[in-house]
């Protein structure tokens, strides 16, 4: 087994320099394509392979989900982020100037425009994370269980910045991406057919010769989105997260404003901030709110006054029914039907029914058998 790991690792190695050296063009799309795939099924193997293989598991890095959404610090030994935990939350992380202070998941809340917000502070990470080196593959695993991931990057060591992407996308994690509108049906017969709305510089036949990589030779495939090679190997696979995430440089006090700016520019920055200082605190917690994308539901029950003082908080695009079920689990069986007020209704106090998706500063009146 050990012998056959190592042989994949070599594989994928040879593979990789292979890439490198390849130049893309038409004439090298195809033959660049089946490369990527043959590196994703090796490391899927390894990864099946690694998952079969009976370890004992650090308790620390299990969590549960509390509030109304989760946000994982993400970042290098000694990147800020345990100071940048108590600064959000007032959670007792232990602060210290050296590396791997954090040995477990912190937790912290953060209660922000009357919404409670679930905040992670992880082991920081380190190169090699997602095949294991420094525990990796467990802090990296909690994040998959994260509505929001932010990016902590060290003003001073801003190249971490491409070593952490490097982690998160090894590990099935794909940030600030939409998932791709592709389906992949597979058939008994009839070869591989490809259905397109939209135009893409990748060619039919590279996208028959991946999913014939992946022992697809017979499926219908639709496409709706704009990808290339790596977006369709990823909707082969099929488990990949998709997940917001901001890219935050900690420390800032530490540079000059023409270097910060230089740097944020680097690290595709969304902010800079200093835990030390508390410069642009509000402001990230701000980011962080409106990145969930919240909208604020106030609760009314028949034949009294809705209640304007505590809003249910959820993130846009949420039905009636996701409401019955953040409520209770036995909400959904018991409903009748609901009335609503404000945004979302065409007349006050609308009947409604649970596929009806809720805007914010709507006012809910459900109906119960």
């Amino acid at each position: 087994m050990q012998l056959l790991v190592a042989n994949n690792k070599e594989r994928i190695k040879e593979l990789e320099a292979e890439l490198k050296k390849t130049k893309y063009n038409k004439a090298t799309q195809g033959h660049i394509g089946l490369v990527k795939a043959k590196i994703a099924v090796l490391k899927e193997k390894d990864a099946q392979r690694s998952s079969k293989k009976t370890g004992q598991s650090d308790h620390g890095y299990s969590v549960r989900k509390s509030g109304d959404a989760s946000v994982i610090l993400l970042g290098f030994p000694s990147a800020g982020k345990s100071t940048l935990l108590n600064k959000l939350t007032g959670a007792e992380s232990e602060v210290g100037a050296y590396a791997f202070t954090t040995l477990s998941v912190v937790p912290g809340v953060m209660e922000y425009k009357q919404a409670k917000i679930q905040i992670l502070d992880v082991p920081g990470i380190v190169s090699g994370a997602a095949t294991g080196k420094g525990r990796g593959k467990e802090v990296l695993a909690v994040i998959r269980n994260a509505d929001l991931v932010l990016l902590v990057v060290d003003v001073t060591q801003p190249g971490q910045y491409h070593a952490i992407l490097k982690e998160v996308k090894e590990t099935g994690v794909r940030l600030n991406k939409e998932k791709p509108q592709v389906w992949i049906k597979k058939t008994g017969y009839g070869g591989i057919n490809i259905g397109k709305t939209v135009a893409l510089d990748m060619d039919d036949d590279t996208m028959k010769k991946i999913l014939r990589q992946f022992r697809i030779n017979n499926a219908d495939v639709l496409i709706r989105s704009k990808i290339d090679v790596d977006d369709f190997i990823d909707c082969i696979e099929g488990h990949k997260k998709y997940l917001p995430a901001i890219h935050c440089v900690t420390k800032s006090d530490l540079a000059s404003a023409t270097d910060l700016r230089k740097i944020m520019k680097k690290v595709d920055a969304h902010i800079a901030i200093s835990a030390h200082t508390g410069k642009n605190i509000t402001k990230l917690q701000d980011l962080i709110f409106s990145s969930l994308r919240f909208i604020r539901i106030y609760m009314k029950e028949p034949r009294k006054e809705a209640d304007m003082v505590e809003p249910m908080i959820i993130q846009a695009g949420s039905t009636i029914g996701g409401v019955c079920i953040k409520t209770h689990k036995e909400f959904v069986k018991k409903f009748k039907f609901a009335r609503v007020w404000g945004p979302s209704a065409k007349f006050p106090g609308q009947k409604l029914h649970l596929k009806h998706k809720l805007l914010d500063g709507d006012i809910l009146e459900l109906h119960l058998r």
